[in-house]
């Protein structure tokens, strides 16, 4: 049965997002390896997932060589580099930034004796939203850890199988070839010219 053609929409469900998300990005990597060794060719790839999890490979070297490669092949790419570089890197502010993940740790804190402690305590509205975004974001990352282990149990199984699959056929081979074996001597003996005989000293007594 033919498959559906499939919209090339955002995939709303977020289990399945992940999953075609998880699937089409081996294929995808798989495909730059082949094209690798079958053109000799010289591949990098970035995948940024939706909540910014980087998946990189280069199939010869170090991306930082292959984008090394990249800047000394594209003179606009090195002009922009340049550019970026005589910009004034900004300076973070770094007690605004300690204070700022204080607050997060202080509503953490504040949500695990909410939850534990059966409701015990009080939290405005902006603390729930924040740690209700925080166990969202937990959650997607237990079931991303769950899904790739899901699939590596899978292969793994797979591969049992097919172990188990030659094997089972090499032992049917043997069973048959003895089979063949017995059946040949059994019509060898069967069909000889030359009659049993007893010798007469055996019944001498």
């Amino acid at each position: 049965m033919a498959r559906g053609k499939v919209q090339m929409k955002r995939i709303e469900n977020p289990v399945h997002r992940q999953v075609t998300f998880c699937k089409r990005r081996a294929g995808l990597l798989k495909k730059a390896k082949e094209l690798s060794v079958l053109c000799d060719a010289e591949i990098g790839v970035f995948i940024f997932s939706a909540h910014g999890k980087l998946y990189e490979m280069a199939t010869k070297g170090t991306m930082e060589g292959l984008i090394e490669r990249y800047m000394k092949a594209n003179p606009a790419a090195q002009t922009e580099q340049a550019a970026l570089e005589m910009q004034p890197a900004a300076v973070p502010d770094a007690n605004e930034e300690i204070n700022m993940l204080k607050q997060e740790i202080e509503i953490l804190q504040k949500g695990l004796s909410y939850m534990f402690g059966g409701g015990a305590g009080t939290m405005t509205l902006n603390e729930l939203l924040l740690l209700e975004k925080h166990l969202e974001i937990w959650i997607y990352h237990i079931r991303s850890a769950k899904m790739d282990i899901m699939f590596q149990e899978i292969n793994l199984l797979r591969n049992k199988e097919g172990i188990l699959k030659a094997a089972n056929k090499y032992l049917q081979d043997k069973v048959e070839e003895n089979i063949g074996n017995i059946a040949d001597f059994g019509e060898m003996t069967t069909n000889t010219d030359y009659p049993l005989t007893i010798p007469n000293e055996i019944f001498q007594f």
